[in-house]
């Protein structure tokens, strides 16, 4: 049976301009830092901006593929946090990107009426056993490696050969090093349902080589750029 085309996330955007750019490319999603102390956060007044111009970039079917869509990205959000990453800010998912547990995201979930992605910070192959705790309570799962002393954004790698058996009972993503180079051989050898670049894109933190993200969504969709 043929191996679907992973949808594919440009994260770490920051400015308007590319995130229109972006979204006409043919990202299918683009995340948003609301992590303070990152050197990609968005304060709360600006991510709806953000996400307004993603949507004017792609706002319907467009080549076969439906609009893009917003993913908030958050680290151990506190209550107090919860109004500005419920829905109505533009974003359709929160990516939560810190060691919230099991309860902690049903809870969220309960509270937020907006899609959950859990990231799992990926250390050691033991690490993914934790995946399927989390069927049912979110939408899908983002797999990155893990990094002392940072969430994400670093563009290191999971080592492949730990998920070529990897199947989840939900959906996952896959975020460390994926960039135009090196898709070939991680879509030979996995099967995500979704690919996440950001550090191997950018010129600079939160600003994208907008070449480099063209040449991904092609390699990505099996072409070449025109």
């Amino acid at each position: 049976m043929p191996v679907a085309t992973p949808l594919l996330k440009i994260c770490g955007l920051r400015e308007p301009a590319q995130a229109t750019a972006i979204a006409a490319l043919g990202a299918d999603a683009i995340g948003v830092i609301a992590v303070p102390g990152s050197p990609r956060y968005v304060p709360p007044p600006q991510r709806p901006g953000l996400f307004a111009a993603m949507a004017a970039g792609r706002p319907s079917m467009a080549a076969g593929h439906p609009a893009c869509f917003g993913v908030l990205v958050v680290a151990d959000p506190s209550d107090d946090q919860l109004e500005e990453l419920a829905a109505g800010r533009g974003h359709a998912v929160l990516q939560l990107h810190g060691e919230e547990s099991v309860e902690r995201c049903r809870e969220l979930g309960g509270r937020l009426g907006v899609r959950l992605w859990k990231a799992l910070r990926v250390r050691t192959p033991a690490d993914l056993e934790r995946a399927a705790a989390y069927a049912g309570v979110v939408e899908a799962l983002l797999l990155d490696a893990w990094c002392p002393g940072q969430l994400g954004g670093t563009g290191h790698r999971i080592p492949i050969e730990w998920l070529e058996d990897f199947r989840p009972p939900l959906p996952w993503w896959l975020a460390g090093g994926v960039g135009p180079g090196t898709v070939a051989e991680l879509l030979a050898r996995l099967q995500p349902d979704g690919l996440d670049a950001s550090s191997a894109l950018e010129e600079s933190p939160g600003v994208k080589d907008l070449a480099r993200v063209a040449a991904l969504v092609a390699a990505v969709r099996g072409s070449t750029p025109a």
